[in-house]
């Protein structure tokens, strides 16, 4: 029809530069990448939708960037890109996204490589999905880029995505209004770490074997809900410095420092900890699972005034640490939490337990203080200290309440929302 423009396809030729397609393109186009490997890099200064059927390859040529999108509305599909650099100071990137391509959408790629993946550079509502990224295991993890790099941006969706063996899976700082969903992320430093990020939402991600499953600082207003962490070495969530964030329905298990023969920790005062709370305040923690680790949950530097209901606490070597002096109750309208090794009954029958439960004592918060102290644990003066602190209560120190215990461990099932 007369004043209709239709879009064009541009079919490039394996071994040859895509570059010159590009450059004779318009607003709209398709540029097709059949099988084959094409030299880079690339940049795409227009608004095309590049097409890559399986095993077309852009090979940056060990330096640099692999792919750079400038133009808004640009889309990257399937396409495979390798080689690029490792420079860190330089952030090269397998795929840059400029602040200039707002809008824009990378997805059913894969990326293998030393530096960073996919990173967006003050670039809104661009969408990353499902894309596979892997690092160079040849370096040491903190030489690697990471997966994902998210900076200065807002509305950006990041979902369905498989990283491994880069330096932090997903990376995301001074940025806001954003979605990090249904991530899978393993062997790494930081499965997602955040920094300076406020009203953004962590949703059903699945980190296993990193350092940190997720590390959450400097920021407020997250929401994080329906996550796993699984057989992650230090921490399975680490808090500093968060504040009115709610964690919700989340999944926490194994969280445990190796052993020796004696079954002692191979490093003293590393204990694998499913959440640690550090200088964090105004948090709501409701519905999550934190089991078999070696601690259940550590608070401490200030981490008060948050609210701790209806979670779960399951064979963890130790429930609760918290290095404060002022009592925190954990229940909340006549309901608390569920505690594996909690002893009381539930006379009245309303799934409640009569008596409060209190994960700590004064001896406990003697061996937090002089850890050296540990190797007494067992011995009959502490042993006689902890009865004589049952019967009397008064020698009690302020420290955690569950004045509403629950019987029976509640059934989350999925959390989506």
């Amino acid at each position: 029809m007369p004043g209709v423009l239709l879009a064009a396809d541009w079919r490039a030729s394996p071994g040859e530069s895509p570059q010159p397609l590009v450059e004779r393109a318009s607003d709209g186009d398709r540029l097709l990448l059949p099988a084959g490997r094409y030299p880079g890099p690339l940049t795409i200064d227009r608004s095309l939708r590049v097409v890559a059927e399986p095993g077309a390859v852009i090979d940056a040529g060990g330096s640099g960037h692999g792919v750079i999108l400038e133009a808004p509305g640009s889309v990257i599909d399937g396409l495979t890109v390798e080689n690029w650099g490792r420079d860190l100071t330089a952030m090269d990137s397998g795929i840059l996204v400029e602040s200039t391509a707002a809008g824009s959408v990378i997805s059913n790629s894969r990326l293998e490589g030393p530096g960073f993946g996919i990173r967006l550079d003050s670039a809104n509502e661009v969408e990353v999905l499902d894309n596979v990224i892997r690092g160079d295991t040849s370096l040491r993890s903190q030489d690697r880029g990471n997966g994902i790099h998210l900076y200065n941006v807002r509305d950006v969706r990041v979902e369905g995505n498989e990283i491994r063996d880069v330096r932090d899976g997903i990376y995301i700082d001074t940025s806001s209004q954003s979605l990090l969903r249904r991530n899978v992320m393993q062997d790494l430093r930081y499965g997602v770490h955040y920094m300076y990020a406020h009203d953004n939402r962590l949703e059903q991600n699945l980190t296993r074997n990193t350092r940190t499953g997720y590390a959450l600082m400097q920021s407020r207003h997250l929401t994080v809900i329906g996550n796993r962490s699984e057989g992650d070495l230090n921490y399975g969530i680490l808090m500093n410095n968060i504040t009115y964030s709610t964690l919700r329905g989340n999944r926490i298990s194994g969280v445990r420092q190796p052993l020796d023969a004696s079954g002692q920790g191979l490093v003293s005062g590393a204990e694998g900890k499913a959440l640690f709370v550090y200088n964090a305040q105004f948090n709501r923690f409701e519905g999550n699972r934190l089991a078999d680790s070696d601690i259940g949950i550590h608070l401490t530097a200030g981490s008060e005034d948050n609210r701790v209901v209806g979670n779960a606490f399951v064979d963890n070597r130790q429930q609760v640490m918290y290095v404060a002096t002022r009592t925190q109750e954990w229940s909340e309208e006549g309901r608390g939490n569920y505690w594996s090794d909690y002893l009381g009954w539930d006379m009245a029958g309303d799934g409640l337990g009569d008596t409060p439960y209190e994960p700590s004592d004064a001896m406990d918060r003697l061996l937090w203080r002089y850890p050296v102290a540990r190797l007494l644990m067992h011995s009959p003066a502490v042993l006689t200290l902890r009865w004589v602190q049952r019967q009397f209560p008064v020698f009690r120190p302020q420290g955690v309440k569950d004045s509403a215990p629950l019987m029976t461990e509640p059934d989350f099932g999925d959390t989506d929302s």
